[in-house]
C-alpha cells in the first residue's frame, strides 16, 4: 500500500439544456421509444447546442463545479487531465483550454483518449501522480460531445450517445481512502468494430471522406456488446477478488452507462442486488467518458466516506477497467 493516496474531495457536473427524447428521434430514423428502451434502458440524452461550442465548454464548468465542490482555487491544481475522443481540436488539447479558462496557472494539462474507459484511466493516472508525490491536487474531467460524430441517419447509433461532461478533484491525504486499487485492459482493435474512419493520419478528411460520411462514429454494435459484457462483469469481479471484497461489503457499483443490460450482467457477476449499482442511462444516454463521474455526482448525497465502490467501463480501443475507490468525501 501507498504511504500517500488520492482522494476523491470535490466533484461537479454539466449538463447541456436540449433534451433529445426517444419521441423526437421516432421523427428522425426509423425507431420508436419501445424499442430502444427495450434494447438499451435509454430514454432521453442531452445535447450541447449553440455556434461555437464544443466539448471544452461542458468541461469548464465541470471543472468549476467540482473546485467549487472541493473549496480548491484553481492555483491550488498541479495537474489537468481531460479524458476524451470528441476534443474541440486536434490540438491544442482541450485540457490547456480548459487550464486557461479556469486560470489553474500553476497546473500542466493534457487530453487521455481511451473512450469509455477513458474517465478510469486518467482517474488512475492522476492517482499515479499524487502517491508518487509529483502532484498534491489533480482535476480530472470526462467530457464528451458525441453529437459532433454521430450520423442522426443511423439508427444503430444516434439512439445511444448524449453529450456531458464531470468532473472530480483528487487530492493527497494520508488516510486509506481514495485509490486502492486498479486494474485496466486494452487489445487493440484491427478489426474497427468502433471507431472513426476518417480525419487521422491513415484517412485524412477531403471532401470525398465528408461525402461518404467518415467523419461519424461507427461501430459493429453487436461484437462489441459481446465484448463488453464480458469484459466489464470479468474485470469487475477480478478487482473484487484481488482485494478479498464480498459483495456484502461493496456499497455501490459505478458502471459505465453503455447499455442497461451490460450493466445487469456486471452486477449479477458481481454477486450485487440492483439497489447497490449507480444508473442514469435512462436520463443522459452514453455519454462515452462522462458517464461514471456523472453517476459520482448524482448519487453523491447517498455515498458515506468509507463507502468501497468499484468503477468499471469497456470502450473503444478496445479498452476497458475497473477501480477499486473508498469514497473520500
Amino acid at each position: 500500500m501507498p504511504s500517500i493516496f488520492a482522494k476523491i474531495s470535490g466533484i461537479g457536473k454539466y449538463l447541456p439544456d436540449y433534451v433529445l427524447t426517444n419521441k423526437e428521434l421516432e421523427s428522425m430514423v426509423e425507431t420508436n421509444d419501445e424499442w430502444i428502451q427495450s434494447r438499451t434502458g435509454i430514454r432521453e440524452r442531452r445535447i450541447l447546442k449553440g455556434e461555437g461550442l464544443g466539448t471544452s465548454y461542458m468541461a469548464e464548468r465541470a471543472a468549476n463545479a467540482a473546485l467549487e465542490d472541493a473549496g480548491t482555487a484553481p492555483e491550488e491544481i498541479d495537474a489537468i487531465i481531460v479524458a476524451t475522443v470528441t476534443p474541440d481540436y486536434f490540438f491544442p488539447a482541450t485540457a490547456c483550454l480548459v487550464q486557461k479558462r479556469i486560470g489553474a496557472k500553476n497546473a500542466y494539462a493534457f487530453d487521455l483518449s481511451a473512450a469509455c474507459s477513458g474517465f478510469l484511466f486518467a482517474l488512475s493516472n492522476g492517482g499515479n501522480l499524487i502517491e508518487s508525490g509529483r502532484a498534491k491536487k489533480v482535476l480530472v474531467i470526462g467530457a464528451d460531445k458525441m453529437s459532433s460524430i454521430i450520423d442522426y441517419t443511423d439508427r444503430t447509433t444516434c439512439i445511444l450517445f448524449g453529450d456531458a461532461a464531470a468532473a472530480v478533484v483528487l487530492e493527497a491525504t494520508d488516510e486509506e481512502i481514495g485509490i486502492i486499487d486498479y486494474i485496466h485492459h486494452t487489445d487493440g482493435d484491427e478489426e474497427c468494430m468502433l471507431y472513426q474512419p476518417a480525419g487521422g493520419s491513415v484517412k485524412p478528411a477531403s471532401e470525398q471522406t465528408v461525402k461518404d460520411k467518415l467523419h461519424y462514429l461507427r461501430q459493429d454494435g453487436r461484437a462489441v456488446f459481446k465484448k463488453a459484457t464480458h469484459g466489464m462483469a470479468d474485470v469487475s469481479l477480478e478487482i473484487m477478488k484481488k482485494n478479498n471484497l464480498e459483495p456484502e461489503q461493496v456499497a455501490w457499483l459505478v458502471p459505465h452507462q453503455a447499455n442497461l443490460r451490460i450493466i445487469d450482467a456486471t452486477a449479477r457477476r458481481m454477486g450485487l442486488d440492483k439497489d447497490k449499482v449507480m444508473i442514469n442511462i435512462d436520463r443522459y444516454g452514453n455519454t462515452t467518458s462522462a458517464t461514471i463521474p456523472l453517476c459520482l455526482c448524482d448519487w453523491d448525497d447517498q455515498l458515506t466516506k468509507g463507502d468501497n465502490l468499484i468503477l468499471s467501463a469497456f470502450g473503444g480501443g478496445l479498452t476497458w477497467g475497473s477501480i477499486y475507490l473508498k469514497w473520500g468525501k
